[in-house]
């Protein structure tokens, strides 16, 4: 069978990579099942500390694959984000290693993670007003909560599309770092939450998030 994402452990850092690079790791509605399939499974591994989530060359995530929507857009939508809502659910540290492209539904992804990290390749791109969808899954509420009322519009209304750098100048990600160190510098980040005693590192990062709230947003 085709699998379309992909797990493997760096100590206790679970590497959640998504792996359709045909289709540009799109968020499909088989490639989102088996992405909650595979929290759970790393969640229920006492032995995994933090994850980093990323995609295959060369995009992190190309947005929702909207051939797969259906008689209902509204419907087809929700259950497409059904898959990066998990990753917002995550009890555990996360963090996004953007190597490529991030546009619209794969946004959300990245910004549904704790942390972001983007190599120097990585573009951000909501273009959800361009394919005349309504920014959905709690997109603008996430955006806005890090970057503020300006950059979420300049992103969203005005079309604004980010490389690594620029996300990094407005606080969109907390490092952009060279493309070939990307992976390494997330792994080593989540390392280091990782350390820390689980239980207490699932506290302090519960006081500090509030992605419960994306609920009310999606």
């Amino acid at each position: 069978d085709v699998s379309f994402i992909r797990t493997e452990r760096d100590g206790s850092v679970a590497i959640l990579t998504l792996d359709d690079h045909i289709r540009r790791n799109a968020l499909s509605l088989e490639l989102c099942a088996e992405l909650s399939a595979a929290m759970d499974d790393i969640e229920s591994d006492p032995q995994v500390g933090a994850i980093v989530v990323t995609g295959t060359a060369p995009a992190f995530c190309a947005g929702a694959d909207l051939t797969q929507l259906g008689d209902s857009r509204r419907d087809g939508l929700l259950a497409i984000y059904q898959g990066f809502l998990r990753v917002a659910a995550s009890t555990l540290p996360t963090i996004a290693a953007v190597n490529g492209a991030a546009v619209g539904a794969g946004m959300n992804l990245a910004l549904a993670t704790d942390v972001r990290l983007a190599g120097r390749s990585a573009r951000f791109d909501t273009r959800f007003l361009d394919l005349g969808i309504h920014p959905g899954g709690g997109h603008t509420w996430m955006l806005r909560r890090l970057v503020g009322s300006q950059a979420a519009n300049a992103m969203v209304v005005f079309g604004e599309r980010l490389d690594g750098n620029e996300a990094e100048r407005i606080g969109l990600v907390w490092r952009c770092v060279p493309d070939d160190d990307l992976l390494a510098e997330a792994v080593a980040m989540a390392a280091r939450a990782a350390g820390a005693p689980r239980e207490l590192a699932v506290r302090a990062r519960a006081t500090i998030s509030d992605m419960a709230s994306i609920v009310d947003h999606a």
